[in-house]
């Protein structure tokens, strides 16, 4: 015996054709929806069928985490695409019935937003829908292209810059706050150096986006920024990090206790002494020189737990100092930091980071 779903809808009048526009419990989405992945169709590699991507796991990894957390939100509607036979539209009540069965809607758009609620155990979840009926596949594929071609895709620099305006605290705050201070002070190192909101502007360098900066950072703090901002939000303890953890998260207490002034000058001391070092490299920003730039950073950042986690996990802060002393270890010269020696991305970050760990000893 067939079973069906019944849920409020507007019926909407546009070029394309009419659809409509309702709220679903997302259980019911999930068990009515399918994605038609799009595959080579035989010996014409050319030809496709379906409009659909494949699945990015990492992605429905992390929507799976986000619809638990406290302020989870779909505002923008899924798109399906529904045989007139599995559905029925009543005009006076403004209700829209379709059979309950796998593989009745078909997605256009918002597969991965459905994948990551496959499971889902929290509260009550509704999702908006918008119901084609009887879509033409020029038409579902027309639809498909459009939304996600024309739309704009926002950076992670502008994402952070937006937790500037949260009220609560998170560690992805905290970050944005601290790459923000180290732009604007003259006697930073980072002066001018940021590119907030990802773009350039005003008369500095500006050779590290934001997004490099704080996702860095990040991992100073936090092995899950996400999750931390959500206990944060629903009043739970934060853990603190014991010892061994101090090795990788050297600020996670200082962040817990609320003391980010203490991490951004911990920040200011190790970069002023890697300029104090390397005066060359780090003020030579022309092409080929990654010191000051993201390769550069991001060994460095990651040199820094390396040196002083234990001091820092004693309530230290160390001063300029003391960095200096450990740096001038390392007989690497300014001339050795290009990108001849170091080629951006991963590999050459990683190469760099062996060296600098590797000369302090």
């Amino acid at each position: 015996m067939k079973r069906y779903i019944e849920f409020p809808c507007l019926k909407v009048a546009q070029p394309i054709g009419t659809f409509y526009l309702g709220v679903i419990d997302s259980h019911d989405l999930v068990a009515i929806s399918y994605a038609d992945v799009r595959r080579p169709d035989g010996r014409d590699l050319e030809r496709y069928i379906g409009t659909q991507r494949d699945l990015s796991e990492a992605r429905v990894t992390e929507i799976k985490q986000y619809v638990t957390t406290v302020d989870a939100s779909f505002p923008t509607s899924i798109i399906l695409s529904i045989d007139s036979e599995n559905t029925d539209y009543d005009e006076e009540n403004r209700t829209l019935t379709i059979v309950r069965d796998d593989k009745v809607a078909k997605i256009i758009d918002g597969q991965h937003r459905i994948a990551g609620l496959e499971g889902y155990s929290g509260s009550a979840f509704q999702i908006n829908v918008t119901i084609f009926v009887d879509m033409e596949l020029e038409d579902q594929a027309m639809v498909f292209a459009t939304i996600n071609l024309k739309q704009t895709k926002v950076t992670k620099s502008l994402a952070y810059d937006l937790y500037e305006y949260a009220e609560s605290r998170s560690p992805q705050k905290t970050c944005h706050n601290i790459a923000k201070l180290l732009n604007s002070k003259k006697d930073s190192p980072f002066y001018q150096r940021i590119k907030i909101l990802g773009k350039a502007s005003g008369s500095g360098p500006q050779l590290l986006t934001q997004s490099t900066f704080v996702d860095r950072l990040l991992k100073l703090i936090s092995k899950d920024p996400m999750r931390d901002k959500d206990d944060v939000k629903r009043r739970q303890p934060l853990e603190k990090a014991k010892e061994t953890d101090l090795k990788t998260r050297v600020f996670r207490n200082r962040f817990i206790d609320g003391r980010d002034a203490e991490i951004a000058k911990v920040l200011w001391n190790y970069f002023k002494a890697v300029e104090r070092r390397w005066p060359t490299a780090w003020n030579d920003i022309s092409k080929g020189m990654i010191l000051a730039r993201s390769t550069g950073f991001a060994a460095l950042i990651r040199l820094l737990p390396e040196i002083c986690w234990q001091q820092i996990s004693d309530d230290q802060i160390p001063d300029g100092d003391f960095f200096l002393s450990i740096l001038q270890k390392c007989s690497m010269r300014d001339e050795d930091f290009t990108s001849s020696n170091f080629i951006p991305g991963s590999s050459g970050e990683s190469a760099l980071f062996n060296n600098l760990k590797s000369g302090i000893g």
